[in-house]
């Protein structure tokens, strides 16, 4: 992960973090008066911004993602709960570029063209993969701070996400990556190779992410919704809240592990 701090040697990978948040509020604010969740989700065709421009722009697209959230959130949704709203839509932006070309199963990491069915799939799975991510971080902070069950606000957000990162995410990556790299605002070309180490074991990162973010997701419903019986991980009876705290963690450090070693 030290291309989210070296990222900001760069001048225009600072002016990229800029753009980024400028599009992603921009884009989000006008939507804040359809409220699935008031006070805490509304409707957001702007989620397909962070999975594009996090594959296109890097690590600039994971901060501007984070940074872009924030602001959003001044209009209307702006509370201790965007504390993991900026951490979830940080790393919303991140996953996709460093699962991309580590999965080991279709594109080279310097290759975002999504011409052929391979590619477009792969674009689906990074877009499911970011969107549990966003998810499962948010939830298990909401739950955490004992503002909304896991399961309404994970579900709302993964669904928004989905649908929209899938819908228009792949015309908009058509668009602006063959701009970018005529342009020159394709991360890899600008940061120095040296200062975007490889992973130490990218694709064991990769499994671990995937495993981490889709298994939090899914037993964070399990336990939140009573599907799975939660006795096990509740330390105060009748309080399903800390069972799924607590079921979700090792889900939650193996991602954040996987993130280490891409």
């Amino acid at each position: 992960m030290k291309d989210v701090i070296y990222m900001w040697k760069y001048t225009k990978m600072v002016v990229l973090v800029a753009v980024t948040a400028a599009v992603y509020a921009g884009t989000a604010v006008p939507f804040k008066g359809i409220q699935i969740i008031p006070g805490f989700a509304e409707l957001r065709p702007a989620g397909a911004i962070p999975v594009v421009f996090g594959l296109i722009f890097g690590p600039a697209g994971a901060w501007g993602s984070c940074i872009g959230n924030v602001i959003a959130d001044f209009f209307g949704t702006l509370g201790i709960g965007s504390l993991f709203g900026a951490v979830g839509n940080f790393f919303f932006g991140f996953v996709g570029y460093k699962v991309w070309g580590n999965m080991g199963w279709f594109s080279s990491k310097a290759d975002l063209n999504i011409r052929t069915k391979k590619q477009v799939f792969e674009y689906i799975l990074v877009a499911i993969l970011s969107s549990a991510t966003v998810a499962f971080i948010i939830a298990w902070g909401l739950e955490l701070l004992k503002l909304l069950p896991f399961a309404s606000i994970g579900a709302v957000i993964v669904t928004n996400n989905i649908i929209f990162s899938i819908v228009i995410g792949p015309f908009l990556l058509l668009l602006l990556y063959p701009r970018a790299m005529r342009w020159g605002l394709y991360w890899r070309e600008i940061m120095d190779q040296e200062m975007v180490p490889e992973g130490i074991m990218p694709r064991v990162g990769a499994l671990c992410i995937w495993i981490g973010a889709l298994g939090g997701l899914i037993i964070g419903f399990l336990l939140s919704t009573g599907l799975y019986h939660g006795e096990l991980f509740q330390f105060v009876k009748g309080t399903a809240g800390g069972g799924v705290v607590l079921g979700v963690l090792p889900f939650l450090l193996l991602f954040f592990l996987g993130c280490l070693l891409s």
